[in-house]
């Protein structure tokens, strides 16, 4: 099923991320879910990470994974846990979209209005270095002993 499918039946109303919250006076609205979920949504941490979520080259993956890694143990110090998992999670989508583009040449895995897939390993073999490097990174951030008794703490308080 092609991403333009899922969302048709998408129903925003059901679903636990707003772009309209303000998640550092309200952090208790913040729930951790699955993967990079909410990742694009959750203010004002979005507009602070994503200027420095950049993967065109290696060199420039490492310097946002490593600028984002370091917002991550900011968050993480200020006990600020949304914005240390918004970190993390856009550490994830920096290696997830890395392989995408190492994968499919432009990023596109789908062809446009169909099912049908372009064909696989046609991408960029350069992104498959800076998806290493966000690879690195986001498992370092998951593996963070303050970030893991933080978010247990947090999905038990607030799910």
């Amino acid at each position: 099923m092609t991403e333009k499918k899922r969302s048709k039946n998408f129903d925003e109303s059901k679903y636990a991320w707003k772009n309209d919250i303000d998640y550092r006076l309200y952090p208790e609205l913040y729930r951790v879910g699955k993967g990079e979920q909410g990742v694009l949504l959750c203010e004002p941490y979005k507009s602070e990470i994503l200027p420095y979520w950049k993967f065109k080259t290696p060199e420039i993956a490492q310097v946002g994974a490593d600028t984002i890694f370091s917002l991550f143990l900011n968050y993480l110090q200020n006990d600020e846990f949304v914005g240390a998992d918004m970190a993390r999670k856009f550490l994830q989508m920096g290696f997830t979209r890395s392989r995408r583009y190492a994968n499919y040449k432009g990023g596109r895995k789908y062809r446009p209005h169909s099912d049908e897939t372009y064909e696989k390993g046609s991408g960029d073999p350069i992104k498959v270095k800076s998806a290493s490097i966000y690879f690195a990174a986001w498992k370092k951030a998951e593996e963070h002993p303050l970030y893991k008794e933080q978010k247990i703490e947090w999905k038990k308080k607030y799910g």
